[in-house]
């Protein structure tokens, strides 16, 4: 009787069991529900779409856990920065007040618990160091677990304001940070920052795109190889350009070409007047202007641009394309300008109160990794490569451009360590200066632009600069010298004795002193002054 109950029964013990046979190894179960990472970013479809698929893998590999991967993009770099800021004093204000030993929350409070060093600062009100110190040991959060993407930069101002923390791989994974891996700084720009506040994770150079039928029709036909040429008077009207004010990579683009003029002149002063001269000429001479760096490569190869400014991993896609598209007999083009191009790194950061800081610190060492890497710089298809999308984005791992991945990857003769070796920035000239330069540039040579270009138009109609000196004088001016840029930087900033509305009237001012500048070098342009 009992053989038959068994029996019997074999076939109910075969079903519950096979759940435990089909469980994952590490003996987590296959319905547990998937665990979830928040990133906010500007990365377009392509990367956001293979970072998925692969982390998903890499993920479910090692932790026998399904993975969910939520992607925030307010917008580009600026509004990501302003997003994350702002959150940050939402959520510690209520952190604060939830506590009525902390006492009242004021404006002064709100405007300096992110201030960097005013925890030791004696002349600051007790109150504000006393909120600077609770924030810095807090673990007030936004909801978001890493930024990716938007420049060093920005970053380095997230972790000097506490809104950035040590992501731990240097701990977890010393050997990448060793610097024949990944070096701690290249060409004067650091590519990680010594205290795990943010990684590195790929490489950028900035170069120039033109298109050889439009360039063609302007005249002799040379193509655009330095950043000076895109100033040149036979480019009036044809380039394709991004406000800095809202891309990131632009206004470092533009901060590249300004430092280039510096170090050309031997004289930072007279540098910084040529470089910005410049950046005038080549905003006078754009036809298209776009919100986002690379929909510059498109306008370019799409003919309704002669010339733009390029990030290299834009640049080289579109020129990819466009051999497909004509048989291999491309007309865009993508070049580093001579004399030489900065490197930059593309970075990724831990924030403050990770709500799933263990899956986020899994994420840094996936991109860090040499799956992670691989990913960035090979061909669909390829071993460690992408499934869909060449992404196209060199490396940060030094280690990963040897022989043996030169067949798979997607530009096997591109080495930014090496296209950029000849050029070294210098941050002690402009970094300190870089949110500066972003209004700068729009103060100067966007809201007046229609006068900008009318004012160049006029100096082109009659002959050129070197025609009308009195009206390329006017032209040329300046809201203020290199030597008083101290002055000017602590005007477009709120504090103590700056108010927001005083730092738009500053703003105004330097708008509408331009504006008067260019409607003056029209009228002189057309005495022939």
């Amino acid at each position: 009787m009992l053989k038959k109950i068994l029996v019997a029964a074999l076939p109910i013990f075969v079903l519950l069991a096979i759940p435990f046979f089909l469980r994952p190894a590490s003996g987590a179960p296959s319905d547990a529900p998937a665990e979830k990472l928040v990133i906010i970013s500007a990365h377009n479809e392509s990367i956001k779409y293979e970072y998925d698929r692969a982390f998903r893998q890499y993920y479910r590999d090692r932790f026998g856990r399904d993975i969910e991967l939520d992607f925030r993009s307010p917008g580009g770099t600026s509004d990501i920065v302003k997003y994350i800021a702002d959150r940050y004093e939402a959520e510690f204000r209520h952190f604060f007040e939830s506590d009525p030993a902390n006492g009242e929350w004021t404006p002064e409070i709100a405007k300096r618990f992110a201030e960097p060093g005013v925890e030791n600062d004696p002349t600051a009100p007790e109150a504000v160091r006393k909120a600077r110190k609770l924030f810095l040991s807090s673990d007030v959060g936004i909801g978001i677990d890493l930024m990716a993407g938007g420049g060093t930069f920005d970053m380095q101002r997230h972790a000097k304001r506490g809104f950035a923390v040590d992501g731990g791989a240097q701990k977890r994974h010393p050997e990448y940070f060793d610097p024949a891996v990944i070096p701690q700084s290249f060409g004067g720009d650091e590519l990680y920052d010594k205290q795990g506040r943010y990684y590195g994770v790929v490489l950028s150079t900035f170069g120039i795109c033109y298109n050889s039928d439009r360039v063609r029709e302007l005249g002799d036909g040379a193509p655009p190889k330095r950043w000076a040429d895109l100033g040149e008077p036979r480019f009036y009207n044809t380039l394709s350009l991004a406000d800095p004010s809202k891309s990131g990579s632009v206004n470092k683009c533009f901060e590249i070409l300004i430092q280039q003029c510096m170090a050309d002149a031997n004289d930072p002063v007279a540098g910084w007047e040529n470089g910005l001269n410049l950046t005038k000429r080549i905003f006078a001479n754009a036809r298209n202007l776009t919100d986002a760096a690379g929909k510059i490569p498109h306008d370019v190869a799409t003919g309704n641009a002669a010339a733009g400014v390029a990030i290299d991993t834009y640049g080289f896609t579109e020129q990819e394309w466009n051999e497909l598209q004509f048989d291999g007999k491309p007309h865009f083009f993508y070049v580093p300008p001579e004399g030489g191009t900065a490197i930059s790194a593309d970075p990724i950061q831990l924030l403050r109160g990770a709500p799933n800081r263990k899956v986020a610190e899994a994420f840094l060492d996936f991109v860090l990794s040499k799956e992670g890497q691989l990913l960035h710089s090979l061909k669909p298809g390829a071993p460690d490569g992408p499934l869909k999308h060449a992404l196209r984005r060199p490396t940060i791992r030094r280690d990963l451009y040897g022989a043996e991945y030169r067949e798979h990857r997607t530009d096997p003769g591109y080495n930014p360590y090496e296209s950029g070796a000849n050029f070294v920035y210098r941050a002690q000239w402009t970094g300190p200066y870089y949110s500066l330069l972003r209004i700068l540039i729009k103060c100067i040579a966007l809201e007046p632009q229609a006068e900008l270009q009318r004012a160049w138009r006029a100096i082109l109609d009659a002959g050129g600069p070197e025609k009308v000196p009195e009206a390329m004088a006017a032209f040329n001016r300046l809201p203020f010298s290199y030597r008083d840029i101290d002055e000017a930087n602590r005007l477009i900033r709120k504090g103590k004795d700056r108010t927001a509305v005083d730092v738009a009237a500053t703003c105004r001012a330097w708008s509408e002193g331009a504006r008067a500048n260019y409607l003056e070098a029209e009228r002189l342009a057309k005495q022939g002054r």
